[in-house]
C-alpha cells in the first residue's frame, strides 16, 4: 500500500488559486481514476477535478470554503501497491498537468466564528500547547494592549497582522448596523473587479449609441424558429446581434485589434472569438465562441445555446474563458434600454443592445408602432477613432435594421 497526494492542478491560464466549493467523496470512500473528487471555483469558472488513480480516500486536505494555491495538497489517497502512482507535484489531467508542488496557502472566503477561549487561554495560545492563530510577538502584545482575543480576529493571511488588529477594534468600535452584512469578495466576482478596474483605467473609453428599427430582425427570428435547419435550436435576437458584428469586423478588420504595450504595437487580429457577457449566480463572466466567424447560422445559433446554457449551469470549461477577441453583451434582457459597456481586457471593441421594445417610428414617410432598440458599441481609442467607430456602428446597425442580404443560411 502506498499513499499519494493529489493537488491543485493549474486549471486556467495565470490562475494561482481556487476556492474549495464541494467535497465529492469523504474519508474512507473508494475512488476510481477520472472519479470527480471536489467541485473547486476558480477566478474564471468552475470546476470538476477527477482523480488521476484508484485507492480509498485517506485524508481530506482542505476544507470547503479554503482558498487553495495552486500545487497545494487537497487530498491524500491510499492506493494499492501495483496501482501507478500519479507524478510527483501533479494534480490531475486537467490544463497544465504536471504542476510541481508547492507550500499550501490557505485563507478563509469569509470569517469563521471561533469557538470561545477557554479559561486560562489568551491570545490565541491552545492548552495543548500547540499554537493557535499565528501572529508574532508585537502583535500579540498590541492585541493584549487592547484588550484583543486573537482567535476572534478575521484574517485572510496565514498570520494575524497589525491591520488584522486593527480592523478588529474598528468593527468593534463602529458595529454594523441591524441587518447589515459583509461578504468576502473573491472567485468570479473578484477576479472581475480587478478586470473591470485594469480596463477602465488603461485603455482610454469611447462610447457611441444608435437607435434602430429592428422590426425586421424580430419577424426574421421569428421565422428561422419555424426553418428545419434551426429545428431543435433556441433562436434569439441576440444571434443576429452576432452575426451583424461579425460582419461589421468582417467589413472593418481594423476594427479588430489588441494593443501590445510592452512592444508599443498593434496586434491585428485574424480570428474572431466571439465572447457573451453572461449574468451568473458567481458573477460576471464571458465566455466565448472560439472562430465564431466561420460558423454557419445554425452553428452560430448552436454554439450560442451551449454558451449560454453551460455559463449558467456554472460549467464553462477554462479554455472558452481565454482568448476573447471581441465580447456582446445585452442588458435589454433586463429591460435595460443602453448602457455604456466596460472594455474586456485585451480587446477593442463591446458591442451593447439594448431592450427591443415597441414604439412610435417614422416608416416610409408615415408615423408607425415598430420595433426599436439602442445599441452601444465602446471602444479602446488608441486602436479605434471616432470614424472607425462609427461606421462600425452603423454597420451592426444596417444589418439589424435589414437582415436579409447579411442573414442568408450557408
Amino acid at each position: 500500500m502506498s499513499r499519494e497526494t493529489f493537488r491543485l492542478p493549474d486549471v486556467g491560464e495565470g490562475l494561482t488559486e481556487a476556492d474549495v466549493l464541494h467535497w465529492h467523496v469523504a474519508v474512507g470512500d473508494p475512488v476510481t481514476v477520472n472519479q470527480t473528487l471536489v467541485e473547486v471555483e476558480t477566478a474564471k469558472a468552475a470546476v470538476e477535478l477527477p482523480c488521476p488513480f484508484d485507492g480509498t480516500v485517506h485524508e481530506l486536505l482542505a476544507a470547503e470554503g479554503d482558498t487553495v494555491a495552486v500545487g497545494s495538497p487537497l487530498v491524500a489517497i491510499t492506493t494499492g501497491e501495483d496501482e501507478p502512482a500519479a507524478p510527483e507535484g501533479s494534480g490531475s489531467v486537467l490544463v497544465g498537468y504536471g504542476t510541481s508542488a508547492s507550500a499550501t496557502r490557505r485563507r478563509r472566503r469569509r470569517p469563521v466564528t471561533p469557538e470561545p477561549a477557554r479559561p486560562g487561554v489568551g491570545n490565541g495560545e491552545r492548552q495543548d500547547g500547540g499554537a493557535g492563530p499565528r501572529a508574532t510577538p508585537p502583535v500579540r502584545k498590541m492585541a493584549k494592549d487592547a484588550g484583543v482575543d486573537l482567535a476572534a480576529v478575521a484574517h485572510d493571511g496565514e498570520r494575524i497582522s497589525r491591520d488584522d488588529v486593527r480592523r478588529h477594534l474598528e468593527r468593534s468600535e463602529h458595529p454594523e448596523p441591524p441587518g447589515d452584512t459583509r461578504e468576502r469578495i473573491a472567485g468570479v466576482r473578484k477576479a472581475t473587479a480587478a478586470a473591470v478596474t485594469t480596463s477602465a483605467f488603461t485603455a482610454p473609453h469611447v462610447t457611441e449609441f444608435l437607435t434602430v428599427d429592428v422590426t425586421a430582425t424580430v419577424a426574421t427570428v421569428a421565422a428561422l424558429k419555424e426553418h428545419p435547419a434551426f429545428a431543435g435550436i433556441r433562436v434569439t435576437p441576440l444571434l443576429l446581434v452576432a452575426r451583424a458584428l461579425l460582419s461589421a469586423i468582417r467589413h472593418h478588420p481594423e476594427v479588430h485589434a489588441r494593443w501590445d504595450e510592452a512592444n508599443q504595437e498593434i496586434v491585428r487580429l485574424r480570428t474572431v472569438n466571439l465572447g457573451i457577457a453572461a449574468a451568473t449566480e458567481r458573477g460576471l463572466i464571458v465566455p466565448n465562441v472560439p472562430d465564431a466567424g466561420s460558423l454557419t447560422l445554425p452553428g452560430l445559433a448552436r454554439s450560442l445555446e451551449d454558451l449560454t446554457t453551460t455559463a449558467r449551469a456554472g460549467r464553462t470549461p477554462p479554455e472558452r474563458m481565454r482568448g476573447g477577441t471581441a465580447t456582446i453583451t445585452n442588458v435589454g434582457v433586463f429591460g435595460v434600454d443602453a448602457a455604456t459597456p466596460i472594455l474586456n481586457p485585451g480587446e477593442s471593441a463591446i458591442l451593447c443592445v439594448g431592450a427591443i421594445r415597441r414604439r412610435p417610428w417614422e416608416y416610409r414617410g408615415e408615423v408607425a408602432l415598430r420595433e426599436v432598440t439602442t445599441l452601444s458599441l465602446s471602444f479602446d481609442h488608441r486602436l479605434v477613432d471616432g470614424e472607425l467607430g462609427s461606421k462600425v456602428l452603423a454597420r451592426v446597425g444596417a444589418v439589424l435594421g435589414d437582415p436579409a442580404g447579411e442573414l442568408l443560411l450557408d
